[in-house]
């Protein structure tokens, strides 16, 4: 009998309920601040690293995953009688993790081809995303799995999936994107002294500055016109949430009013992108318009 397991990493940003509710398992990535080592999702809840970001020294940093450490967890899901495992992870091009997991796949085939016991297939998926940008995937993969369909066409939506999602995201602040070596300091005076405040494009394992907006009053109307030019209709959405929950709640309100419908859920960022942009943003996360 067919048993489907999603494995995924803690960088998805999905809730400990979500975790649950869906029978995922999550890989806790490692963030370092200031020197020292935590666990996210472990050590650390998102508002105590939101406030670590605030008084560290430098902008803290995300690690990756070893290969040991995905091995270990393939052995693992292979000792509860999984017949197969899809590993979605965090964007290859922002971490090695993606690399170490196709590596624990051929130790785990090396370390298991002579056990006589039925063999266990490991699908490895890059996200090409950071955030709910994966992590509304990952559980629409759950779901699938629950339901019966087979891991090649799991894998097939999901790479349908990632092939055109995006998240357009705007800092409220940048002294983070400074302190994070994104923009200059000088680029970053400029811009808070002009009232400038960049959107930020996520796509196929890139960022660019896709624009910059004047005044938070605009922050809002500019999103809102940038995700109707390039959204496909009637698709899913997150808004993306940090330490401010006012802008992205009135975001999901005017997304709502808008497009007839409300956003999947409150996407709140963990360290992955925090690192990068702060803790105080806003954004939406989206299925992009067919090329």
């Amino acid at each position: 009998m067919q048993k489907i397991k999603i494995l995924t990493d803690s960088t998805c940003d999905i809730s400990y309920e979500d975790e649950k509710r869906n029978g995922i398992k999550i890989l806790n990535f490692p963030v370092t601040v200031d020197g020292k080592e935590y666990r996210e999702r472990v050590d650390i809840t998102n508002e105590e690293f939101y406030n670590m970001v605030d008084s560290a020294q430098e902008m803290p940093k995300t690690s990756q995953l070893t290969t040991f450490e995905i091995l270990e967890a393939y052995k693992e899901l292979y000792d509860e009688g999984w017949t197969d495992v899809i590993y979605i992870c965090i964007c290859s091009t922002g971490s090695q993790t993606y690399n170490n997991a196709l590596a624990a796949v051929q130790q785990f085939k090396e370390e298991t081809s002579d056990s006589g016991r039925p063999k266990m297939r490991i699908y490895v998926v890059d996200s090409r995303g950071y955030s709910g940008m994966y992590g509304y995937a990952v559980m629409q993969a759950a779901q699938k799995a629950k339901k019966g369909e087979n891991p090649e066409d799991i894998v097939d939506y999901l790479n349908d999936w990632f092939s055109r999602i995006e998240a357009h995201i705007v800092p409220l602040t940048l002294k983070y994107v400074k302190k994070s070596g994104r923009i200059t300091a000088a680029a970053a005076f400029a811009g808070e002294l002009l009232g400038f405040r960049p959107i930020i494009k996520l796509a196929g394992g890139g960022t660019a500055v896709l624009e910059k907006i004047r005044g938070e009053k605009n922050i809002i109307p500019k999103l809102l016109a940038d995700i109707e030019k390039y959204m496909e209709p009637g698709t899913p959405y997150l808004v993306v949430s940090g330490r401010n929950k006012s802008l992205p709640k009135t975001m999901a309100e005017e997304m709502e009013k808008k497009f007839g419908y409300p956003p999947e859920y409150m996407n709140e960022i963990g360290s992955a992108v925090t690192c990068n942009t702060g803790p105080d943003l806003v954004g939406v996360i989206f299925r992009s318009k067919a090329k």
